[in-house]
């Protein structure tokens, strides 16, 4: 088994810091990252490393060593529409999403966007996500051939929409279920793939299908389902006008059988406490995609109530409506909507969301998200001089937690110097 090192700064996160007890993360300013067949074997101070400095096998490290980012949620087929103008998500979707989805019918299309696709993610330091394809079943094959070539822990999975859509992008439920059916037996668990049964949401789908998909997610027990719960206050006043008999938007779900502990629910703003209690108890997690809600004027999530109700939380750039690949900009704008709810994020607790809370929200919490031994070797080095503004903002910077804030407000992708998976080297700044 041949062994890479890396010396330099390391900074990981190794729980959540609302729940641990000063031990929620570990940084070495000149620490050694061991790493071999694909995985982390070894990470603590240089000096007690037990290894020549002069030995040929250290790769120098001029940046900041951190795990991979983790994204919750993501569309795969929004690349084309994203930053469009002036609407509100139900109108944005009829106006902008659905006719940029529709030609992923075409598997040339579908396959030259995902390689751009993924192209992206890693530029921008994600190295994992969970990502929403198109109607089409071709878009998963797609997605999925170009993320087992990179050996990128990647889950996805193809929309189900029978209803109230554009007939182009209809399928029915028995084909939905089938497609759905046949990606989970090609693709989950080939390589690090995953799948996930992916409702597009209530309103666009029918009692059948939902039925099919809490079926399909009861019989394979290793697979997630994502969809999109109380994002804009117009969706949850036409949610209640087709299930009036629903006690909420998440009791929609929940009667279905789609509220369960591998449930991951996108937006999650306008939830009552009762919603987030019986999320929690189930064990469903949310996404939070500030970039996205702000946006399309959506709302402001609640992180404090949702994470003191004890619902896992991940973060999502939600591309196209998000308006970058970048979890950096995005923590950009996840502290901007704490700061207008008199709560704003830790800069430690932002990278957690971003890297481990993400992993967990995943069900790979034990793989990925964190820069401990046994785990999966994904992790990106963050170079704090990539701008003017942060050399000159970082220059004199030697609390970590404050160059971390510096990099989640001043970062993008262009602080991304490159991204590793599985132990090698993916993407490097050109």
């Amino acid at each position: 088994m041949r062994h890479h090192y890396l010396r330099g700064p390391i900074f990981s996160t190794i729980a959540d810091p609302a729940e641990a007890d000063g031990a929620a993360f570990f940084y070495y300013p000149d620490g050694l990252l061991e790493i071999g067949d694909g995985r982390i074997q070894r990470v603590a101070p240089f000096e007690s490393a037990d290894i020549c400095p002069d030995d040929p096998a250290i790769l120098h490290i001029d940046g900041l060593i951190t795990p991979g980012f983790v994204d919750t949620h993501i569309h795969f087929p929004q690349i084309d529409m994203i930053a469009s103008y002036g609407e509100k998500l139900l109108d944005w979707l009829e106006r902008y999403t659905f006719p940029a989805e529709a030609v992923y019918s075409d598997p040339a299309h579908a396959s030259d966007a995902a390689v751009f696709f993924l192209d992206q993610l890693l530029a921008s330091g994600t190295t994992s996500a969970l990502v929403f394809a198109s109607v089409h079943k071709a878009s998963v094959e797609a997605l999925f051939t170009e993320a087992l070539a990179r050996d990128m822990r990647l889950i996805a999975g193809k929309v189900l929409m029978d209803r109230n859509v554009p007939e182009a992008l209809r399928d029915t439920a028995e084909e939905g279920d089938a497609d759905t059916r046949a990606l989970i037996r090609d693709w989950h668990g080939r390589g690090r793939l995953g799948y996930a049964v992916t409702p597009r949401f209530a309103p666009a789908c029918s009692d059948d299908q939902m039925r099919r998909a809490a079926r399909t997610l009861s019989e394979h027990p290793d697979v997630l389902m994502q969809t999109h719960m109380s994002e804009n206050l117009a969706e949850i006043d036409w949610v209640k006008s087709l299930y009036p008999d629903a006690t909420s938007y998440l009791d929609v779900y929940d009667s279905f059988g789609l509220l369960t502990d591998r449930s991951v629910f996108a937006h999650c703003i306008h939830l009552s406490n009762a919603e987030r209690k019986a999320m929690a108890q189930a064990g469903a997690s949310a996404a939070f995609c500030p970039t996205s809600n702000l946006f399309l004027g959506s709302g402001l999530f609640d992180l404090a109530a949702t994470e003191a109700a004890g619902v896992k939380v991940g973060l999502g750039t939600d591309v196209g409506a998000g308006t970058s690949f970048s979890l950096l900009q995005t923590l950009n704008e996840a502290y901007k909507v704490g700061q207008l709810q008199d709560a704003p994020l830790d800069p430690v607790k932002a990278f957690y969301l971003a890297t481990l809370g993400g992993a967990r929200v995943l069900g790979h919490g034990d793989k990925i998200g964190s820069l401990e031994a046994g785990k999966e070797a994904d992790f990106i080095i963050l170079d704090p001089k990539a701008t003017p503004f942060l050399a000159r903002r970082t220059a004199h910077v030697d609390q970590i937690e404050d160059l971390l804030f510096i990099l989640a407000t001043l970062g993008d992708d262009r602080a991304v110097k490159e991204s590793w998976i599985a132990g090698t080297r993916a993407y490097r700044r050109a």
